[in-house]
């Protein structure tokens, strides 16, 4: 399998930005805006909150939808961004290459598997079957043990609540555990469910820098 490439710094600058952020948030989003635009909205709030407070975010490497925005705003706010983004995709989700690092890697796998490696923390905003696959597979994998990273799902206008009210039928039918539930913190704030997952992963958020 080839390594990943940096398409838009050297080696040297990256280890840099990388010792210069506070902490890294695995954002999963989709690739399409919404039909409201609070979603656009807190997808900029995301981003600027992680930029202002001296975080990276590791994210899909689109430009397109949520996920354009909340690479934007990061960038914006002074954080750095680490996209990664699959050979196939890269013309299909428009590779954003204004990002900090952006690693073109040959498949899916190795896509998330160098997302989940670059973060601190993980957080799912609203998005399609990609972002529940993204969301999923890390919730398994802390159940399982290969990581013990926070996992946050921000449910933002209530669009989570019919797989939360799923995920409890789940547990209901003893198929899942609440202890399995309990893996993953659910948020409507933005702000305040970055802070969480931030700390929980035994990070201090440095002091917001507000923008001229």
């Amino acid at each position: 399998m080839t390594s990943p490439t940096n398409s838009t710094n050297s080696a040297s600058s990256a280890s840099s930005h990388k010792a210069e952020t506070a902490f890294s948030v695995c954002v999963y989003c989709g690739s399409k805006p919404g039909n409201q635009p609070e979603f656009a909205q807190i997808a900029v709030q995301v981003g600027t909150w992680i930029g202002q407070h001296g975080g990276q975010l590791v994210y899909g490497g689109g430009r397109n939808g949520l996920m354009g925005l909340v690479a934007e705003a990061t960038l914006a706010a002074g954080g750095t961004v680490v996209g990664i983004i699959p050979t196939a995709l890269v013309e299909k989700e428009w590779a954003h290459h204004g990002c900090t690092e952006l690693h073109v890697v040959d498949t899916m796998h190795e896509r998330k598997r160098l997302m989940a490696e670059k973060a601190d923390a993980f957080l799912a905003l609203p998005g399609g079957i990609g972002t529940f696959e993204e969301l999923f597979e890390v919730w398994t994998w802390r159940q399982l043990g290969y990581h013990d990273k926070p996992v946050g799902i921000l449910n933002s206008l209530g669009y989570y609540d019919g797989l939360m009210a799923f995920i409890g039928q789940v547990v209901a039918q003893g198929f899942m555990a609440d202890w399995q539930t309990e893996l993953v913190t659910l948020g409507t704030e933005p702000k305040a469910l970055l802070q969480s997952l931030v700390q929980k992963a035994g990070f201090s958020p440095r002091a917001k820098v507000e923008l001229l």
